[in-house]
C-alpha cells in the first residue's frame, strides 16, 4: 500500500498514508544530543556483536524499572531493530516442521519469519467482539506436538489491544501444560498505552525461563531510523542469538547504540507528551469513524492504530467498485478516497483494515472525512 501511495503522489494525487506504523514526532532532543556527544567522543569502530557493555547494562536496569524482570548482560542481545532480535530467536529456536501459533491479529512478519526458519505458522484466530485477544480455550486447541513457539504482542499491531496481567496468567496456565513452548514476548509499544500499563509475560515466573522479551526504541522514543532493538532472555538462548547475529550483520550501529543508552535510562516521563498526543488522537479518530456507516469499531488500549471491522461492505458495489475483502476495501479508498491504510489480510484478519493515527491532526480529520464521503 506503500508503494502504490507513492506511485500515486508521483502521478500529482493529494494521498494521506495513514498505512505506516511510524512516529510522526522528531527524536528527542535529549537522545540526539546524546548521539552528537558521541560522534564527537570518536565513536566509530565496530561494535561487540551483542551490544555495548553500558547499553545492556542500561538495558537491565530499565527492565527491573518498568518491567519488575531480572536480567543480567549475559541475557541482553542488541540487534538492529527488533526484528532482527525476532528473526534471531526464530532461526536459533525453530527447526523445519516445527509449528509456531501465531494469535492474530499479527504483526505481518512474524509469518514470514517463521516460514524463513522452515517453520509452520498456525493462526489463533480473534475477533473485534473480544477486543482481538485469544483465550486459554482456543490456545490449548491450537497446539500441536510440534508446537515449538507462540508470539505474543502486547500493545498489539495492528489492533491496538493490551492483554492484561490476568488474561496472561491464563494463557500461561496452559503453556504450564506444554513444557516445551517457547514464549516470544514482543514489547516494542509498551510505553504507548492509555491507562492500563502492558504486563511482560516473562514477570510469569514458571514463564520466565522459556520466555524471550523483544523491545526496542523505535516507537515509543520516535527512533524508527536509528534501527535498535534488543532482547532479554535465557542465557544460552542469548547466546545463540548472538552467534546468529555475528554471521549476518554483527554488532548495532555504535552512535545508535551509544543514543539508546540515554534513552532507555531517563525517565518514563520525558517521552509522555507523545503518548498524550498519541491518546487525543485515537479518541478524535474513534468519535470520526464512528459516524461512518458499516464501521465496526472498539476502543483500542495501546498503540498508535484502530482497527475497524469493514466486513458490512464485503458484496457490495461502491462507485463502481465490487467490494469481495479487506483489500478490495483499502485499494477502492487510496484510489477513490486517496487515502492509504493497510489491508487485514496482511496481519491474519480478513475483515479488518489498520488505520495508523501516527499522523497530524488535520491529516486524520480530512482522510476520515474522505473515507465516509467515498462510501456514501
Amino acid at each position: 500500500m506503500a508503494a502504490k501511495a507513492r506511485e500515486l503522489r508521483n502521478q500529482g494525487k493529494d494521498i494521506i498514508g495513514l498505512s505506516l506504523g511510524e512516529p510522526d514526532f522528531n527524536t528527542p532532543d535529549f537522545i540526539k544530543e546524546a548521539a552528537i556527544k558521541a560522534i564527537n567522543e570518536n565513536y566509530n569502530s565496530y561494535t561487540p556483536v551483542d551490544g555495548y557493555a553500558e547499553l545492556k547494562e542500561a538495558i537491565c536496569l530499565k527492565f527491573k524499572r518498568d518491567n519488575k524482570l531480572e536480567y543480567k548482560p549475559a541475557q541482553i542481545v542488541v540487534s538492529t531493530g527488533a526484528k532482527q532480535s525476532i528473526a534471531n530467536i526464530a532461526e536459533v529456536l525453530l527447526n523445519p516442521g516445527d509449528d509456531v501459533l501465531l494469535p492474530a491479529p499479527y504483526w505481518v512478519s512474524y509469518s514470514a519469519i517463521a516460514t524463513l526458519a522452515e517453520a509452520n505458522f498456525i493462526e489463533i484466530p480473534s475477533t473485534i467482539e473480544n477486543d482481538f485477544k485469544i483465550t486459554p480455550e482456543q490456545l490449548e486447541a491450537a497446539i500441536t506436538p510440534r508446537t515449538k513457539m507462540i508470539f505474543f504482542n502486547s500493545p498489539n499491531n495492528p489492533s491496538g489491544s493490551v492483554y492484561s496481567e490476568d488474561e496472561y496468567r491464563a494463557l500461561a496456565k496452559v503453556l504450564e501444560r506444554h513444557p516445551d513452548i517457547f514464549i516470544l514476548s514482543d514489547e516494542i509499544y509498551e510505553h504507548i498505552n492509555y491507562g492500563h500499563p502492558s504486563f511482560s509475560f516473562a514477570r510469569i515466573p514458571e514463564m520466565y525461563d522459556r520466555t524471550i522479551t523483544v523491545n526496542g526504541v523505535a516507537k515509543a522514543f520516535a527512533m524508527t531510523g536509528w534501527r535498535i532493538g534488543y532482547i532479554g532472555a535465557p542465557e544460552w538462548i542469548a547466546k545463540a542469538c548472538t552467534k546468529m547475529q555475528g554471521q549476518i550483520t554483527s554488532g548495532a550501529n555504535c552512535i545508535a547504540q551509544r543514543a539508546t543508552i540515554t534513552a532507555v535510562s531517563e525517565p518514563v516521563s520525558r517521552i509522555q507528551y507523545m503518548v498524550d498526543e498519541f491518546r487525543s488522537r485515537r479518541d478524535m479518530v474513534l468519535q470520526l469513524l464512528g459516524e461512518i456507516p458499516g464501521f465496526k469499531i472498539n476502543e483500542p488500549e495501546g498503540a498508535f492504530y484502530v482497527f475497524p471491522d469493514i466486513s458490512y461492505y464485503f458484496g457490495k458495489t461502491l462507485k463502481g467498485h465490487q467490494i469481495n475483502n479487506a483489500s478490495d476495501f483499502a485499494m477502492f479508498i487510496l484510489e477513490e478516497a486517496n487515502v492509504a491504510t493497510v489491508t487485514g489480510d496482511a496481519f491474519g484478519a480478513p475483515n479488518n483494515i489498520r488505520i495508523s493515527y501516527a499522523a497530524s491532526v488535520d491529516n486524520l480529520k480530512e482522510a476520515i472525512k474522505r473515507i465516509k464521503d467515498s462510501v456514501s
